[in-house]
């Protein structure tokens, strides 16, 4: 009889490792539980912003301008994401740490590392497991979005796969984040410790440096919150992709290198400097990438097509002078509506925030405080209104280029919906949690069926 060769053997061997990992990630009540308070969470918050959306949408029958504003990446997705975003932050980690942290409670770990895995693998087929649980935990939101689409709810396929990303590479950093923190920790309640720890610190990172600009603005877009904030305008950046990819990738490291209990201190700390090094170095690559895709149905994060094709044809230095503290209002709408479009349609813009570090109450007394200088070719522009309708016919006055005209049939329809938002209730309340108990019972009656795990020379452990 033929032998099996190495390549079937090691295929068998990884599917046997992942099978593992995940029906232990199914036999815990951590997964089971967090399913149970999330269903009632997103019921809720769909509940609401349906309600909210309906609200809305009867005010457009008066005045049909208000549809335009009628987004359900606004109005119904972002507010029921929102309830999976608290459930992944705070609940998702001691699903993520199970995967770790109870191997080296029973010592099962100094087993594990024995078999012929390497260790990259084992914590690969850990994070898999994490990545496989996350897209049950999403099964209710999933469920949220079939719902609206039954109400003959508008859904954007590039709007939503956004958001769907983003949030996966969320739930993938805070998964990678909770290996890590097991496996530098003797027990699963230290790991939950260290895991919220860094979610809670990236709320606080969030709150105290909002705003700012220089390296504090640099350090306040390492936030968690700030990241899905990106995704949930409908903005898939290049940068902040391979920001949370190398941040995924950094953590499993990171876990890979204190996962053996045999490593020596001196060659942990050394290994976890250099893998922290080349972190940060990729980090601050990720940084200097520009390329940004506007995805939102609306177009609400650049100007309009013609603006946008005139723009991009600007080939000398622009530079923008901006007299505003960083908390005004009147530079926030600024950064909205003119600055972060500019920056990602013009390849060669310069802001500069004058201000940076001063309060509204210590800078309102300059003369100059409000105003926002434009340069380009050696002339210059001043203004203080906050709005690209003033902002871009000055830029076009200063490269000396023509305004575009205007082009018809581009504006937003918006899409008003007045749905009954109760028929959630039960559904997310009585008939998905009765469904996840009965699933819950059925698993643990289930007679445990454990494939063998693969040797290098073919046999079976």
């Amino acid at each position: 009889m033929r032998s099996p060769d190495k390549t079937t053997v090691q295929q068998a061997s990884l599917r046997a490792l992942l099978g593992k990992e995940v029906r232990e990630l199914l036999s815990g009540r951590a997964l089971w539980t967090m399913l149970l308070l999330l269903c009632p969470l997103v019921g809720y918050s769909f509940f609401q912003a349906v309600a909210l959306y309906g609200e809305a949408s009867a005010a457009a029958r008066d005045q049909p301008q208000v549809a335009t504003s009628l987004s359900p990446l606004d109005g119904i997705l972002v507010p029921t994401f929102g309830a999976f975003y608290v459930t992944v932050t705070l609940l998702f980690p001691f699903v993520a740490i199970r995967a770790l942290g109870r191997e080296k409670e029973t010592g099962a770990l100094k087993l594990l590392v024995q078999l012929p895995y390497p260790i990259p693998t084992l914590v690969g087929a850990k994070l898999a497991a994490v990545t496989i649980a996350w897209l049950i935990a999403v099964i209710p939101v999933a469920a949220a979005l079939l719902l609206w689409r039954s109400f003959h709810g508008h859904l954007n396929p590039l709007e939503t796969s956004n958001l769907l990303l983003g949030y996966l590479l969320y739930g993938q950093l805070i998964g990678a984040i909770a290996l890590f923190a097991a496996a530098i920790s003797d027990n699963s309640a230290t790991a939950a410790i260290v895991t919220l720890a860094f979610t809670i610190g990236s709320w606080v990172l969030d709150f105290a440096l909002a705003g700012q600009s220089g390296t504090l603005g640099w350090i306040s877009r390492l936030s968690l919150t700030q990241a899905l904030r990106t995704f949930e305008q409908g903005l898939l950046s290049a940068a902040l992709v391979l920001g949370m990819c190398a941040a995924i990738a950094s953590f499993a490291t990171l876990a890979a290198i204190w996962l053996h209990p045999g490593t020596s201190l001196h060659k942990r700390l050394a290994r976890t400097i250099l893998c922290v090094g080349v972190a940060g170095t990729i980090l601050a690559a990720a940084t200097e990438l520009r390329k940004t895709i506007d995805v939102s149905e609306d177009n609400r994060n650049s100007f309009p097509a013609a603006d946008q094709r005139a723009l991009a044809r600007l080939d000398e230095p622009l530079i923008i002078t901006v007299h505003l503290a960083p908390e005004d209002p009147r530079y926030v709408d600024l950064q909205r509506n003119v600055l972060s479009k500019l920056e990602r349609i013009v390849s060669n813009v310069t802001i500069h925030l004058v201000t940076a570090g001063q309060s509204v109450i210590g800078s309102a007394g300059e003369e100059s405080y409000g105003e926002i200088e434009y340069s380009y070719g050696g002339q210059a522009a001043k203004s203080r209104s906050t709005s690209h309708r003033e902002a871009l016919p000055l830029i076009y006055g200063l490269a000396d280029v023509p305004a575009p005209t205007p082009q018809t049939g581009e504006d937003y329809p918006g899409y008003p919906l007045v749905a009954d938002e109760w028929i959630a209730l039960p559904w997310f309340f009585v008939a998905f949690p009765l469904l996840l108990a009965v699933a819950w019972w059925w698993w643990s009656r289930r007679a445990p069926r454990i494939p063998p795990l693969f040797l290098k020379n073919g046999g079976q452990l």
